[in-house]
C-alpha cells in the first residue's frame, strides 16, 4: 500500500431544475485534520453531516470545501402598484391642466424607474430537498475524487521517499566503512594527547592518563550510532510498505535519523567519516521535507 500524500484537489457539479451546483475541494499540509466550509446561506446545517464524512475518509490535512450555487431561470417582472397609482394620478392631474392634454400611455409609465421590479423567484420545498440531495451526493462524489488526487500524489512521494531512504543506506555503509578506520585515527590523537599531558603536567597519576584514554576512546566510537541507524532504516522501509496513515510515525523516526547523523559528525576523527556525516544530515532533511507532505 503506498503512502496517501496530504495535497490535493477535487471538483464536482450539476444542476437541478435551472439551479447549478458546483464543490471545489482543496486540500494542503496540516498538522491534524482541519476542516473549512463555505456554504451559501439556507444550506449551513448541512456541514456536521459533511465534516463526518470527511473525517471518515482523511486523517489529516488542512480541507477547505466551497460550494457554488447559481440559480439559471429568468427573474419574473411584477408592477409596484403603489407607485403606479401614485404616478397615474400625478399625470392624470397633469394632463387635465393642459389644453388638449390627452391620458399617458400605458407603456409610457411601465417604462419609467421603479414602476417594475424582478420578483424573487418562487422556490418550492421540493425543489428545495432536490437541490440539498444533489449537492449532499456531489460532495460525496468530489470527497472521493479527493481521496484518489491524494493518493496519486502519494504515489509519487513514495518513489522519492524510497529513493532517498536508499541514498542514505548506501551513505551509512559508507560510513561503516570508513569508521573502520576510526580506532586507528583516534589512537594516534589519544597518544599525542597523552603525552602533553605528561609533557605540560610531571608527575600526572596514571590513573587520569586512562581515565582520559577511556574517555577518548568511548568518544571516538560510532558503532552504536551506526547500529540504530540500521534499526532506522529498516523501521523507514517496513513504514513505507504500510502506506496509511504513517506521516507523523515518519516524522518522528527521521528526528531519530537526524540525532543519529549529528552524534556521528561529532564523534568522528577523519574528514572522510565528517564529509559522509556531513552528507547523511543533507539527505536526512531532504526526506523530511517529502515526509511533511505524508498523510
Amino acid at each position: 500500500m503506498s503512502p496517501a500524500s496530504m495535497t490535493g484537489f477535487a471538483r464536482s457539479e450539476g444542476a437541478v431544475e435551472g439551479t447549478s451546483w458546483a464543490w471545489e475541494l482543496r486540500s494542503v499540509n496540516g498538522r491534524g485534520l482541519e476542516l473549512r466550509f463555505r456554504l451559501p446561506g439556507g444550506l449551513d446545517a448541512l456541514e456536521p453531516k459533511l465534516r463526518e464524512a470527511t473525517g471518515q475518509r482523511l486523517k489529516r490535512g488542512n480541507v477547505t470545501a466551497n460550494l457554488t450555487i447559481r440559480r439559471e431561470e429568468t427573474a419574473r417582472l411584477s408592477v409596484d402598484q403603489a407607485a403606479l397609482e401614485q404616478l397615474l394620478t400625478v399625470a392624470m392631474a397633469l394632463a387635465a391642466r393642459i389644453p388638449g392634454g390627452q391620458p399617458p400611455r400605458a407603456e409610457a409609465l411601465l417604462g419609467l424607474p421603479g414602476i417594475m421590479r424582478a420578483a424573487a423567484p418562487l422556490e418550492s420545498e421540493g425543489l428545495q430537498q432536490a437541490l440539498v440531495d444533489a449537492v449532499t451526493s456531489g460532495f460525496s462524489e468530489a470527497l472521493a475524487a479527493l481521496v484518489t488526487s491524494r493518493g496519486q500524489e502519494g504515489l509519487r512521494l513514495g518513489a522519492i521517499l524510497a529513493g532517498q531512504i536508499e541514498e542514505v543506506a548506501q551513505l551509512h555503509e559508507t560510513a561503516g566503512v570508513q569508521a573502520a578506520d576510526q580506532p586507528a585515527a583516534q589512537r594516534t590523537r589519544m597518544l599525542e594527547t597523552v603525552q602533553a599531558l605528561m609533557r605540560d603536567t610531571p608527575g600526572l597519576p596514571e590513573e587520569r592518563i586512562a581515565q582520559e584514554v577511556a574517555l577518548l576512546a568511548a568518544r571516538s566510537d560510532v558503532r552504536e550510532e551506526l547500529d540504530r541507524l540500521s534499526a532506522h532504516l529498516d523501521a523507514a522501509r517496513a513504514l513505507l510498505a504500510e502506506g496509511e496513515a504513517i506521516g507523523r510515525r515518519f516524522d518522528f523516526l527521521v528526528q531519530e535519523f537526524n540525532r543519529e547523523a549529528n552524534t556521528l559528525c561529532s564523534k568522528s576523527a577523519s574528514v572522510a567519516l565528517t564529509t559522509t556525516g556531513l552528507k547523511l544530515k543533507a539527505t536526512i532533511e531532504q526526506l523530511r521535507e517529502q515526509v511533511q507532505n505524508i498523510e
